[in-house]
């Protein structure tokens, strides 16, 4: 499996992107989850890029961001161009955003039928460049829940559009993570590992309250200490795909965390594969 860190993680410490690669590189990441708001903010210094990144001997496995799909027209057609071109400088060819802003449950027909024409236009305009567009599992979009999810792709019907599977929002919506698995499995191209102490708790990762400098962090856990039983998902999981997975954490120790979670990962996937 490649294992990469989301720089998201960072989005609250004084840290620079030099820093960032360095500590992945010393500490098992095989790659970066660039969040895009970092890649816009390193865009105007040409010594970053993908050449860069990988004489720490890593690659970037995802550009990350929220393409505003409720915009007019142009101002999202610009956004994705700006998005393809700072893949291709990162050298990935995977960029992900949300379905919409509405989940499954509260948009209506005409608003589902708009969102998909978009996401029409999106995926040609990444396959154009050689890429692809992944949606994310996530609540308050269209990808919600798996049906939802598998809905979208059927209505997209374009071989660009994907899915980065989130392992907890899928758990969040009352589906079995192993069942949505093998529901969704033609479709994923990428990972996101993160857990939460209980069900009671998930508010936290709310987009206003996760993204704020004080927001709160009660109930983040590690990855083997939460709800979610990541021990079980990755022991199956690694009989049915090879993965590409990031670890999404929000919380506080961030080091201590990424590097406690990756050791443990790997060794639960070195102990399947030696079965």
């Amino acid at each position: 499996m490649k294992l990469s860190l989301c720089t998201i993680s960072f989005r609250h410490h004084l840290q620079s992107i030099d820093q960032i690669a360095h500590y992945a590189q010393t500490n098992g990441f095989q790659g970066i989850e660039l969040w895009g708001v970092h890649a816009k903010n390193l865009a105007e210094d040409i010594h970053y890029g993908s050449e860069w990144l990988s004489s720490y001997n890593l690659e970037t496995t995802m550009l990350s961001d929220y393409l505003p799909l409720d915009a007019p027209l142009p101002v999202l057609m610009t956004e994705m161009q700006r998005l393809c071109a700072l893949a291709h400088r990162w050298g990935t060819k995977k960029v992900r955003t949300f379905a919409g802003t509405k989940g499954s449950a509260d948009i209506s027909r005409l608003e589902r039928i708009e969102v998909v024409s978009r996401m029409k236009m999106l995926c040609k305009m990444a396959e154009a460049e050689g890429q692809i567009l992944l949606v994310e599992t996530h609540p308050n979009t269209l990808t919600d829940n798996p049906s939802s999810t598998l809905q979208l792709i059927e209505e997209t019907d374009h071989s660009a559009l994907r899915v980065n599977f989130d392992v907890l929002h899928i758990w969040e919506s009352g589906v079995d993570p192993l069942f949505a698995l093998k529901q969704l499995r033609p479709y994923i191209s990428h990972f996101h590992f993160k857990n939460i102490q209980s069900r009671s708790q998930l508010g936290v990762f709310a987009p206003n309250n996760v993204y704020a400098a004080a927001g709160s962090r009660e109930g983040m856990v590690s990855l083997f200490e939460g709800a979610v039983d990541y021990r079980m998902f990755l022991r199956e999981a690694s009989d049915l795909i090879e993965m590409d997975a990031s670890l999404e954490w929000f919380g506080p120790n961030v080091k201590d965390i990424l590097t406690e979670d990756s050791k443990e990962i790997m060794r639960i996937l070195q102990a399947e594969n030696a079965l």
